[in-house]
C-alpha cells in the first residue's frame, strides 16, 4: 500500500472528471450491475498512468458520447476492490493501469497497460473515444 497522501493527487485527477471511486468489493459488485455503459478505470502510481492513462481518460471525456456510469479503483491501495473489479475483466490478465468498458454488464472493450505504455495521451484518448462512439 502506498502513502495515502502521495496518491491523493492521482485520485483527484480522476474524480474531478466525475469518475466515482469504488473502495470495497461490495461497491464494485453494485457498480457492475448497473444497466447501460460502465467504465472502470484501474488507477495506479506508475508513469504510464500519469503520462497516458489519466490524461487520455480526460481527453476521451470531451467526446460527445460517454459511458453512462464511470468508476475507478486504485491498484496498490484498495486491493480487494481492485481484485473484485478484475474478476470481471476475464480473460484479460491484471495490469495497471487498465480501463474496461462494459455494456449491460458485458465487457466490450479492454485497454491494458501495453496499450497505454509509451503512447501519447491523445492516442489513448482517441482509443477510448472510439470505444465510446461504438458502444455508448
Amino acid at each position: 500500500m502506498y502513502d495515502p497522501e502521495l496518491v491523493q493527487p492521482f485520485r483527484d485527477e480522476v474524480t474531478r472528471l466525475g469518475v466515482k471511486e469504488l473502495r470495497t468489493p461490495a461497491e464494485v459488485e453494485s457498480a457492475l450491475k448497473l444497466p447501460g455503459t460502465t467504465l472502470v478505470f484501474v488507477n495506479s502510481v506508475c508513469g504510464c498512468a500519469a503520462a497516458g492513462a489519466r490524461p487520455g481518460l480526460r481527453m476521451s471525456l470531451m467526446n460527445a458520447k460517454k459511458p453512462q456510469n464511470m468508476f475507478t479503483v486504485f491498484a496498490g491501495m484498495e486491493a480487494e476492490a481492485t481484485a473484485k473489479a478484475r474478476e470481471s475483466f476475464a480473460p484479460y490478465r491484471p495490469s495497471s493501469p487498465q480501463i474496461a468498458l462494459f455494456k449491460d454488464g458485458k465487457l466490450v472493450k479492454m485497454v491494458q497497460r501495453q496499450d497505454i505504455e509509451g503512447r501519447d495521451a491523445a492516442v489513448v484518448g482517441k482509443l477510448l473515444a472510439d470505444a465510446f462512439n461504438e458502444h455508448c
